[in-house]
């Protein structure tokens, strides 16, 4: 198991690299903006403050604003950056030391401290950045300087010259986060082999699992251990016919008198996250049906997977998946072999089965930006895939294909139209109700040649078995142990 502790060799001795990030989104602006130049054109960023809680005096989770972190490194609240595309030079700004606080918390951490944490070419305080803005920018009214928002900027003379929500400079900053460095990539791997762990854990735990939230807690347990304070987004904790709801939240359902599990979880690291989805029985041994669909499901990320390649066009993966569905329907009898595949893939019948994209770009963000979705496609094959564009080497995304039995789907996107009702057997979908649903979702790196999948844990379903099986019987032999 990895512990808390635990960083990779590559990173060893490594700061993040924020001055290459700056670089590369100032590189893409002004190949985007014709009329910049470099004279007279920075940054400043402020990044995210501690939010207390409505009359409490507690406060919220903090987290970062993700282009701030990108552009430093840094997760500190209160901080802030500028960075003068004239000479390159990054300044990271720390909030001011409260000394009133320094009594009941202990000193914050020192600027020498942070010059050599960071990879900054300047650390200052809060009460210096008058002086920053000075020396690096002289008459700042003669600057073009951009930001991403105002929301935490107190300096009322810097704010009035400031740029905020430009689409070209979110572009480039889209566009920076995109291609991962090898930084960024062994921080990925390592947010994985926590998640490895993590499901692994889940799968042999079964035993003291009564409950969806305990699902939820032997995952959070087991990552928070490993040194992953938190989970890139909320967990989605499913058993049976809940398994068919895609972001389900209630992780609150009893286990007993149902089949299937579908745990849809990742660990964050260094504020980089997994996405990883995993479906297992509950008693050890795949019924009938729940096989039939797990096998669909990971047919139709097999396919996928062999065509990840930069060049490849996400669209015609995901549409690939579709059909890979519909072969697979038409063999278990849920669709009638009536009709062909061609004409039941232009009906677009499995969108009630499958009504998600493919995958999404991963990163900083579980749905991670410059993917170029548009949810505004009328085609239901399209609408609500999060990535639309030809793999590039250094992209992370996730092949996460889904076969679901969802009373809401099959209200939406079959009963309404008659010409795909026709191609159901509703006789044999009954009987795959129970199941809920199946989603399989790995972690990909786009490499040079092909792909790599960070994602370490099983998808074998014989496999699978075995792990919940042991767990299982591990169980009982405890219990007559003490008895």
């Amino acid at each position: 198991m990895v512990g808390p502790n635990d960083i990779p060799e590559a990173l060893k001795g490594h700061k993040y690299p924020a001055k290459s990030h700056n670089k590369k989104v100032k590189d893409i602006l002004l190949k985007t903006r014709d009329d910049l130049k470099s004279d007279d054109v920075a940054v400043f960023i402020a990044g995210e403050e501690v939010e207390g809680w409505k009359y409490c005096d507690t406060d919220r989770d903090f987290r970062q604003n993700r282009y701030f972190y990108y552009l430093t490194g840094c997760d500190i609240p209160g901080s802030a950056l500028l960075y003068n595309f004239k000479n390159d030079n990054l300044t990271l700004v720390l909030p001011n030391i409260d000394w009133d606080d320094v009594i009941w918390s202990g000193l914050p951490l020192s600027l020498e401290e942070a010059k050599k944490e960071y990879d900054a070419d300047d650390v200052v305080h809060m009460k210096d950045l008058e002086n920053v803005l000075q020396k690096q920018l002289g008459d700042i009214s003669k600057f073009k300087i951009y930001t991403t928002d105002l929301d935490n900027v107190h300096n009322e003379t810097l704010k009035k010259h400031l740029i905020p929500s430009d689409k070209d400079f979110f572009f480039a900053l889209d566009e920076a986060r995109l291609i991962k460095d090898w930084y960024e990539l062994e921080v990925l791997k390592h947010a994985a082999k926590i998640s490895d762990t993590c499901h692994l854990a889940v799968m042999s735990a079964l035993p003291i699992e009564l409950n969806e939230v305990q699902i939820e807690a032997e995952f959070s347990y087991h990552a928070l251990r490993q040194g992953a304070r938190s989970l890139g987004y909320d967990p989605i904790c499913c058993s049976g016919p809940a398994c068919g709801t895609l972001h389900y939240i209630k992780n609150s359902e009893d286990l007993a008198g149902k089949s299937s599990i579908l745990i849809d979880a990742g660990a964050e690291w260094r504020q980089y996250t997994s996405d990883v989805t995993r479906c297992f029985p509950i008693n050890g041994k795949f019924t009938k049906e729940h096989r039939e669909i797990y096998e669909t499901v990971l047919d139709m990320q097999t396919q996928a997977m062999e065509l990840i390649k930069p060049g490849a066009n996400w669209d015609d993966l995901h549409i690939l998946t579709h059909k890979v569905l519909i072969k697979h329907f038409l063999d278990l009898g849920i669709f009638k072999k009536d009709f062909s595949e061609e004409e039941i893939f232009q009906r677009r019948v499995s969108c009630a089965f499958y009504p998600h994209g493919l995958g999404h770009l991963m990163g900083l963000d579980v749905h991670d930006c410059a993917g170029r979705p548009n949810y505004e496609d009328p085609d239901p094959y399209f609408k609500f895939l999060r990535l639309r564009r030809t793999l590039e080497a250094g992209m992370v995304l996730t092949n996460e294909p889904g076969c679901y039995f969802n009373e809401f789907l099959i209200e939406e996107f079959l009963k309404k139209f008659p010409e795909r009702v026709e191609v159901v057997d509703q006789e044999v979908l009954k009987k795959y109700m129970y199941i809920g649903g199946v989603r399989i979702e790995d972690d990909i790196i786009v490499t040079e040649t092909g792909h790599e999948n960070m994602t370490k844990i099983t998808s074998d379903p014989d496999e699978i078995e075995k792990i919940v099986s042991k767990g299982l019987e591990r169980s009982r032999s405890e219990f007559h142990a003490l008895v």
